[in-house]
């Protein structure tokens, strides 16, 4: 019988619009069903019944280390103005040792609405890390 162990997180990759990007950390993976509680008016029973609504999808926050030149984050969020965005898909991809991907997250129409700078300090010896904050209109989750 083959032993079996869970997919380390570490080896990933991300795809935006179709072009490699590299990333230090992902977070904001989620999708959540909202309940709806309801009760009817003849109802005998004096409880709410739930029931599925609307699905809620987290904001993805995406880390990588500052590079010099390298203005890809601030060239797509100046994109963003009003009633005008560069809406990109995005596909994450969880990867085993052959770099195949295992689970695969894709995220519908993303564009950023938040970019944080590095941090600044004299007696710091940590690497420059950026992130950008995405929002988007879906996320599908396959498990190959």
């Amino acid at each position: 019988m083959a032993e079996v162990y869970p997919i380390p997180k570490f080896h990933f990759s991300v795809e935006m619009g179709g072009s490699s990007v590299a990333f230090s950390e992902v977070s904001g993976l989620d999708v959540e069903t909202e309940v709806i509680e309801y009760r009817h008016g003849a109802s005998p029973e004096y409880i709410k019944t739930k029931q599925p609504g609307l699905k809620k999808y987290s904001n993805i926050t995406l880390k990588r280390g500052v590079f010099k030149s390298n203005n890809d984050y601030y060239d797509w969020y100046n994109t963003v103005k009003m009633n005008k965005i560069e809406r990109r898909d995005v596909i994450i991809s969880l990867l085993n040792e052959e770099h195949e991907p295992v689970v695969v997250w894709k995220i519908k129409n993303a564009w950023p609405t938040k970019i944080q700078s590095t941090d600044l300090k004299a007696d710091a010896n940590e690497t420059a890390i950026e992130s950008m904050e995405l929002v988007h209109e879906g996320l599908s989750i396959q498990n190959e």
